[in-house]
């Protein structure tokens, strides 16, 4: 059986909440994290074509993480994440985005 690996990294200016954006999306095979200014994503599967249709969804979400903490600065990502609200692209979906 073939299984596939691969990493993700990504610069952004504001990566905590980037990365708590697109964590609830995840697959059980796939873990982001942030670290300094940049994400990380792992992946891993045994079918080519759910890793890339994984990879895809992944991407297009993180264009709308990106796109709606862009405007947050990193002490309203902290607030974010300590008051346990809902995270900038949960706020982004329930106005009609993807």
């Amino acid at each position: 059986m073939m299984h596939i690996r691969g990493r993700i990294t990504t610069l952004h200016g504001n990566a905590d909440c980037v990365a708590s954006a697109l964590a609830p999306d995840n697959l059980r095979s796939m873990t982001t994290t942030a670290d300094g200014d940049h994400v990380n994503t792992a992946i891993e599967g045994t079918q080519l074509r759910s890793v890339i249709a994984s990879v895809d969804d992944y991407l297009m979400n993180l264009a709308i993480a990106e796109d709606a903490c862009s405007s947050f600065s990193q002490e309203s990502a902290d607030q974010l994440r300590n008051n346990d609200q809902k995270n900038p692209v949960q706020k982004v979906r329930e106005k009609g985005g993807r």
